[in-house]
């Protein structure tokens, strides 16, 4: 008895570490909706490489604008089209992924007015996608995991945006998350992130030359990524283009210059979150998931 109290002693703390890493464990997370050629939500989820998925976008939103998804090829959110993947997102979350709902992008037509229409935004979301309740749910009965900010515009009152959505939790948890570009601070989302609200901050760290990787030289890249540890942040992921089609502006990173150069340098730091890839069309191009899935 004695060496099975020993045992379970030494065992515990074991035990605890486990649980730790499990609840903070690396991933890789991809935007899924903006080519109809990426194949279905649940595709993407059934290639077992994921752990988070944003559907990109909400395109349109605040100021007085009628909220639009824009799903490109996918469905057409006017007719309820889009209701279709309401299984597919439980689905995928019956796997363990998380799924999100992604606001702006880089062509929307997006900006909040006054802390009144963060709030009215906030609640739109809550109760169109979220754990509340409305009659027209774009994306049907699914109950998105949370959302997240790929604000390329604007910035005002987003951090009242992140303090409302957060207020929800309290009913049931909304997970926040961000796609800055990878010069800090970001000109759009730096006041909303410094709220330290965002679980997630998955940093653009292409189409941005003075913070990507090119040809060779990693360190401005490293020097960004240790400006973005340093901020509110809670988990920070390194944000790259599935091949050099995905990022005009470069910052494409081979797979093996991605494991045996970049990810020792980044997942040192506590607040090293994983990997975030632009996007599922390119990714099934390339498959640089399946290429990095196991380092990350």
């Amino acid at each position: 008895m004695a060496s099975f109290k020993q045992l379970s002693i030494l065992l515990f703390p074991l035990f605890l570490i486990s649980l730790f890493k499990s609840s903070s464990a690396a991933g890789i997370a991809v935007y899924w909706g903006q080519n109809g050629g990426e194949g279905s939500l649940a595709d993407a989820c059934n290639t077992n490489n994921y752990q988070f998925v944003n559907i990109a976008f909400l395109s349109s939103f605040g100021n007085g604008q009628t909220p639009t998804l824009n799903l490109a090829g996918h469905c057409d959110a006017a007719s309820n089209g889009c209701t279709k993947f309401s299984s597919e997102i439980q689905a995928c979350q019956a796997k363990g992924i998380k799924v999100l709902l992604s606001l702006g992008g880089g062509a929307g037509s997006y900006s909040l007015s006054s802390s009144d229409d963060a709030t009215q935004v906030a609640n739109y979301l809550w109760n169109n996608f979220l754990g509340g309740s409305s009659t027209s749910r774009p994306l049907g009965d699914a109950v998105l995991d949370g959302i997240d900010f790929d604000i390329e515009a604007g910035g005002e009152h987003f951090d009242e945006l992140a303090k409302a959505l957060n207020g929800f939790s309290s009913q049931r948890k909304v997970y926040l998350s961000a796609a800055p570009q990878c010069p800090y601070p970001d000109a759009h989302l730096d006041s909303a992130i410094s709220t330290g609200l965002f679980d997630y901050v998955w940093v653009q760290f292409y189409n941005n030359p003075q913070c990507q990787y090119s040809s060779g030289n990693t360190a401005n890249l490293v020097n960004a990524w240790n400006q973005w540890t340093a901020s509110q942040a809670k988990q920070v992921f390194l944000g790259v283009p599935a091949n050099d089609a995905a990022a005009p502006s470069g910052g494409f990173i081979p797979s093996d210059v991605l494991i045996s150069q970049v990810l020792p340098a980044i997942k040192g730091s506590a607040k090293y979150g994983g990997v975030m890839i632009w996007n599922r069309f390119f990714d099934g191009q390339s498959e640089y998931s399946n290429a990095i899935k196991v380092s990350v």
